[in-house]
């Protein structure tokens, strides 16, 4: 589906887009309404981004650009001798270095550089998608009007478009923003990889609020070591790019951070030994329940999704809600609503009770089932986080379902592994992503580090990822009653990549699926279920 684009675009000249970028404008000067990356995205008088790519220059694609409608061209002079090649006369903007200047040339064109409404960027490894829910849902339930990029979708007021990535392309990020403004949006709320930042996604955008959640290893196929990782994350928190931050100290990236930013900084803690200007307190009687204090001002909060980390994630919601001018109470009421966050600790219903949503509990716990929980914990940390934040919930046996994506960081995998021993009782090893590595490979050492964990945990080696959730599912209920099982890495994708094809699969329905099938064999034994 393509990506919104606004309704009344506006023209801009060639020669204006060139002065912006300081480029070379060869040929006439023509009118652009857009911009576009991909020649398959083009459309009738759009600016054709032709940049240097890893296997092919996208010039070679800008006769299909012309045919769909391009009337100009950016590229740089490597892009000009293939589109003089090809003999395609379209006017172009010449520049050293065009990906860097995307991003300027598409907020020009879309009229974005002075937004109307307020943004929030959100950047970290894990709890970018919870916290920008937290701060949409919040927004949402205080009469504001609000957008949301992200991870799992995109949201335009009530409209909602399926993401492709975290962050867009940076043509995508401002056709997005325009549409926003055209439909009076008054506040978006925005997930900013690391990706996104080093790859000049955002540029051109600025946010009123950035927030750091956290830091820990992922994505080292792409950042050559962690501090250049670190430092692509960094990048958001400079007068360019925010007018003020909310970073979390817990970890030592952001106590960095802290310092390095070159914007005002608001601190936040949920540790007793590490000096923040906002720190978090749990309840003694609910573990949802904690404050948030400066010493001054004080918050009675909740978090909606159990775990540690939501508390911060939650506090790190209201810090920005007040940071971007909303009242302490009624960031403390606002957040009191379920965001509802798709592939993040989600409680998986049985289908053929969707009615009795308020008492799936008590059916699955009538018939000896044990709780299912979904979530798109995918690094050490998080995977950590999420069994720790379910051990309490657990009264039985704790298992877990979990891989680890193909062509992507390989460093992780074995610490994942022995994050999954650490955590869990039992761990069923099974594909995630594989893309083009096989399988197995992968499964061999998330287990070795399984096993070097050294603990008591029982590992299973299961290929295909839905019958290893059947078998997790099933070795929980015969575990017995108060068990859980946390399926994680996956969340909220509807698909499974496998040597070059996404085959439709989705973690939630094939968990509901099982516990369907043991919901039948139960009722069966018991003469019917009660309701």
């Amino acid at each position: 589906m393509p990506s919104p684009r606004p309704s009344s675009p506006q023209a801009t000249s060639l020669t204006a887009v060139a002065d912006l970028v300081g480029g070379l404008l060869v040929g006439a000067d023509r009118e652009v309404t857009g911009v576009s990356l991909s020649s398959q995205d083009v459309v009738p008088g759009d600016l054709y981004a032709a940049l240097p790519g890893a296997n092919a220059h996208g010039a070679r694609y800008a006769a299909g650009a012309r045919e769909a409608g391009a009337v100009a061209v950016l590229t740089d002079a490597a892009g000009g001798e293939v589109l003089d090649a090809d003999g395609v006369d379209l006017p172009r903007v010449v520049v050293e270095h065009p990906r860097s200047l995307v991003g300027l040339a598409a907020a020009r064109v879309y009229g974005t550089v002075d937004l109307p409404m307020r943004m929030y960027g959100v950047t970290g490894t894990n709890g970018k998608t919870t916290t920008a829910y937290l701060i949409n849902s919040a927004l949402t339930a205080l009469g504001h009007t609000t957008g949301l990029i992200g991870t799992v979708e995109t949201r335009i007021g009530a409209e909602r478009v399926k993401s492709v990535r975290t962050t867009p392309e940076a043509t995508v990020v401002h056709a997005l923003l325009a549409v926003m403004t055209e439909r009076a949006i008054d506040s978006c709320v925005m997930e900013v990889s690391s990706h996104a930042l080093a790859q000049h996604r955002v540029d051109g955008v600025v946010y009123d609020v950035a927030l750091f959640t956290n830091l820990s290893q992922d994505h080292l196929d792409f950042h050559p070591t962690m501090r250049d990782y670190f430092l692509a994350k960094a990048a958001l928190f400079t007068r360019e790019r925010a007018r003020r931050g909310i970073v979390c100290v817990d970890d030592e990236w952001g106590r960095e951070l802290s310092t390095l930013a070159t914007i005002p900084v608001t601190t936040l803690t949920s540790l007793d030994d590490v000096d923040a200007d906002w720190r978090v307190v749990a309840g003694e009687d609910d573990p949802a329940e904690f404050t948030l204090s400066d010493g001054v001002t004080t918050l009675h909060l909740r978090s909606a999704l159990p775990g540690d980390f939501n508390r911060v994630n939650t506090a790190m919601a209201a810090l920005a809600l007040m940071a971007g001018g909303v009242d302490p109470q009624d960031a403390e009421r606002a957040l009191l609503v379920d965001p509802h966050v798709p592939g993040r600790m989600e409680r998986v219903v049985v289908g053929d009770y969707e009615s009795f949503r308020e008492r799936d509990a008590d059916t699955l716990a009538d018939l000896g089932l044990p709780m299912v929980v979904v979530d798109y914990a995918h690094t050490p940390d998080a995977v950590a986080a999420a069994l720790k934040a379910l051990r309490p919930a657990t009264t039985g046996t704790l298992v877990v379902v979990l891989g680890a994506g193909g062509d992507r960081d390989r460093g992780k995998r074995a610490a994942m592994g022995g994050a999954a021993a650490e955590g869990a009782d039992v761990v069923v090893v099974t594909d995630d992503n594989p893309r083009s590595e096989p399988p197995e490979a992968i499964r061999a050492a998330i287990l070795e580090g399984a096993r070097a964990a050294g603990t008591s945990a029982r590992l299973h080696d299961v290929a295909g990822r839905a019958a290893a959730i059947a078998e997790a599912i099933r070795a929980a209920h015969a575990a017995g009653p108060g068990s859980v099982v946390a399926v994680v890495g996956k969340g909220h994708e509807t698909g499974q990549e496998i040597a070059g094809t996404v085959h439709p699969f989705d973690d939630r329905a094939e968990a509901r699926q099982a516990l369907e099938v043991l919901v039948a064999e139960a009722a069966r034994a018991q003469g019917g279920l009660r309701r």
